[in-house]
């Protein structure tokens, strides 16, 4: 007996031994999808949107619902509305923020500023705070993140002739600070686009404030190419504003990014802005522009979308892979045309492949404004509103870069966003 037990005492040593080294931290970081890993979000829903008469967006008045679902998986049921989507445009527009498990937003009121959940598909708003000084109007403002609980909003003035700014805390919507970016009209400009792109950078701890002046009046001229304010968040001073290398101009600019995301950071810290620019005839050409990590210009060298057509929205994914949803001219430059397809951007090769399922690539969508991608644990998720066919989601896996069906919605809706949004703790 003694021997026997000194030999488990001994199997238990050399076993703990190897696991001590076999576990060590020294093998590097955990692997994607383990509980550990820092992008994985372990308690999660989705929230679909959809319209009713035709697709939102552009400040269009449609009659808006929003159903929380917890799987787009293929096993799922066909999804339906009736009797289970909440009505929202009454109190919040399309056009929103999403953080963690809270909706943000200017609501239809336009006099304050507001925080929502969608709990048992209905709204509740968990505070709300009046505008101080500075006034803003429903959707069109531009925002960004400095940190999980501080928000910067920002868009012009009630006439455009100045760019004004909100930090907010999120915690209890108290306004923090604001006040209106010292930057000056430029030479020939009487007004600034509404609203401009903002974000924010980690890495360097700045803001980028995206903008550019035009003429007056509806048809109002732009007269300087994108203009690039580096901010810094603490004090919202301007550190340096220039004009960019291209005579462009952003992407989804007058709706901030409440619909679209315009701007993104990769792996590396770079950042990467779509914008427009108009040839000799006036057709449009995007171009996915770089300004590298520790620098707050653009590199000439870059410009990362080679495909024809406009970006209309872009999403980082990881390995340098951009999911972005674009417009091909050719078949249709309206809101409602089917000529919208979703590609994968490498950014490191500068390569745009259309995203495929068993060979073939997803059908064109309609609704220029919609905002059908979704990115959580390693997926992508891509909403088709294809013609004669009812609305589909597809899943792309990023690491394994293949893409298989997904849930199927009942026709009759016009789909517009997918939300993921973090369960209540």
């Amino acid at each position: 007996m003694k021997k026997f037990r000194l030999l488990l005492s001994s199997f238990m040593a050399i076993s703990m031994a190897f696991c001590m080294t076999g576990c060590s931290d020294d093998d590097g970081p955990d692997k994607p999808g383990t509980p550990d890993d820092p992008t994985i979000i372990q308690d999660y829903h989705f929230d679909l949107w959809v319209a009713l008469d035709r697709h939102g967006g552009m400040g269009r008045d449609v009659q808006t619902l929003v159903r929380s679902v917890n799987s787009l998986d293929a096993d799922q049921p066909e999804i339906t509305f009736q009797g289970t989507g909440t009505e929202v445009n009454s109190l919040l527009s399309l056009e929103t923020i999403l953080k963690g498990a809270y909706y943000y937003q200017v609501p239809v009121s336009a006099d304050r500023f507001a925080k929502y959940v969608i709990k048992d598909n209905k709204i509740e708003a968990i505070k709300e705070r009046r505008f101080q000084t500075n006034t803003y109007a429903t959707r069109k403002y531009t925002h960004a993140w400095i940190n999980d609980n501080t928000l910067v909003i920002m868009a012009a003035n009630g006439d455009a002739t100045k760019i004004i700014w909100t930090k907010l805390n999120t915690d209890d919507m108290s306004i923090i600070s604001e006040g209106t970016l010292d930057v000056e009209m430029p030479e020939k400009g009487e007004i600034y686009t509404t609203s401009g792109i903002l974000t924010y950078r980690a890495s360097d701890n700045k803001l980028f404030y995206f903008y550019y002046a035009k003429t007056e009046g509806r048809r109002g001229v732009r007269v300087t190419p994108m203009l690039t304010a580096v901010i810094n968040p603490s004090t919202m001073e301007v550190e340096s504003n220039t004009p960019c290398f291209l005579d462009c101009e952003m992407v989804g600019t007058a709706y901030g990014e409440l619909l679209q995301t315009t701007t993104v950071i990769d792996g590396h810290n770079n950042l990467y802005i779509a914008c427009v620019t108009d040839d000799a005839n006036g057709n449009e050409h995007s171009h996915l522009l770089k300004i590298p990590a520790n620098s707050t210009t653009f590199d000439k060298d870059y410009d990362g979308f080679t495909a024809e057509g406009k970006l209309i929205s872009v999403m980082y994914v990881g390995n340098n892979k951009v999911v972005a949803y674009a417009r091909d001219d050719k078949a249709g430059t309206e809101i409602d045309s089917f000529s919208h397809y979703y590609t994968v951007i490498d950014v490191a090769k500068k390569v745009s492949t259309p995203v495929t399922y068993n060979g073939e690539r997803l059908a064109y969508s309609s609704g220029r404004f919609s905002s059908r991608m979704a990115y959580v644990n390693h997926k992508a998720y891509i909403g088709v509103d294809a013609e004669g066919k009812n609305p589909q989601i597809y899943i792309y896996d990023v690491e394994k870069n293949q893409t298989e069906l997904g849930v199927t919605m009942a026709p009759g809706y016009y789909f517009e966003q997918i939300r993921v949004v973090e369960d209540l703790k």
